[in-house]
């Protein structure tokens, strides 16, 4: 195995930080990863795929193992679902654009989201009205102390919104090295209550759509208002939309009419983050290199030499003005390295 030192991580992280890793390993195949756990000389380790829901701040003084898994197959299919197992290093979209070429549903509306499928359970990724619980199957990590294989099925995951078990009580104690995932071949689902997705299809002048039409439409709102992590250092939306009570709300309404909002059920309504932030006045805002997008203020960007520090004193920043101006209190959806 090839262990390497001081190793910039500057392209394994979408914000595109420039700290280096200690130690460095990729990590191709589970006997290798086992193999790895097992080294005593590096007691200190640190898990990194995609690298598109984390901000370094520091340098990592670690053995940083960057897990590349590959493999797509089926494992299970009748005739109008099948089940494919999808190993943890395969990019996200890419899957995404496989199962749309073999006719497959259920993933179109999480089209063009980056990173990959190993950290899709963690983060319980979501957009556009879907999200990863709605076609997870199980999933299959190690556990970093033993070595051994453990298969979570969808319960013992704890979903919830950008949440799961692997945020919680298992955090650090597992590696997700593949996750199967249960789609439609036939009558599929489409999902496109969303407004933006509607406006989009309506434009191209699509009436019936297909699981590809409803994904190209993803793609264009995504791509008109987020920017491509190659071009522009950032990890999509840095805090969740806050879901605060209905009579929380009532009284935030009162004071702020246009506020708008989704009712998540009888109890609880989830106010879009960008808007907050917008209202805020920090839409195109910029300090050196750190910034909040033009296009989209739910996303902080890095306009070339920004140091993870500098990104988490403008998010401090945002937070502190939006809980002073509205009463609410924003998380940070991107897991902070510090």
């Amino acid at each position: 195995m090839n262990i390497q030192e001081n190793i910039s991580l500057k392209h394994y992280n979408t914000f595109g930080i420039d700290v280096k890793a200690r130690f460095f390993v990729e990590i191709t195949g589970l006997a290798q990863l086992q193999k790895i756990l097992e080294l005593e000389a590096y007691p200190n380790r640190f898990v990194i795929s995609g690298g598109s829901n984390m901000l370094l701040t520091k340098d990592i003084n670690a053995l940083v193992m960057h897990i590349n898994l590959k493999g797509i197959s089926i494992v299970d299919e009748d005739e109008d679902t099948v089940e494919i197992k999808v190993m943890a290093g395969e990019n996200w979209h890419e899957l995404v654009l496989w199962t749309l070429d073999h006719g497959y549903g259920g993933l179109e509306n999480l089209s063009l989201i980056p990173g990959n499928t190993g950290t899709a359970p963690i983060q319980n990724i979501g957009a556009y009205g879907v999200e990863l619980k709605d076609v997870f199957a199980s999933c299959v990590a190690m556990e970093v102390d033993t070595g051994e294989l453990v298969t979570f099925d969808h319960e013992s995951c704890n979903f919830g919104y950008r949440d799961s078990i692997f945020k919680g009580e298992a955090k650090n104690k597992y590696i997700i090295t593949s996750v199967n995932l249960k789609l439609t071949k036939k009558n599929h689902t489409l999902n496109t209550g969303y407004g933006a997705i509607e406006g989009e299809l309506k434009k191209v002048g699509i009436v019936y759509p297909t699981i590809r039409n409803i994904s190209d439409a993803v793609i264009a709102i995504r791509q008109s208002k987020l920017p491509d992590p190659e071009e522009l250092g950032n990890s999509g939306s840095f805090f969740k939309n806050p879901v605060i009570s209905k009579k929380a709300f009532e009284k935030l309404k009162k004071a702020h009419p246009n506020v708008p909002s989704y009712q998540m059920d009888d109890n609880q309504v989830k106010i879009p983050a960008g808007w907050l932030i917008e209202q805020c006045g920090f839409k195109g805002k910029r300090k050196g290199d750190a910034g909040v997008h033009e296009k989209q203020a739910l996303v902080l960007v890095n306009y070339g030499n920004a140091t993870g520090k500098e990104i988490v004193e403008l998010a401090e920043e945002i937070q502190e003005e939006v809980a002073q101006k509205f009463g609410v209190t924003l998380q940070p959806e991107v897991n902070i390295i510090r």
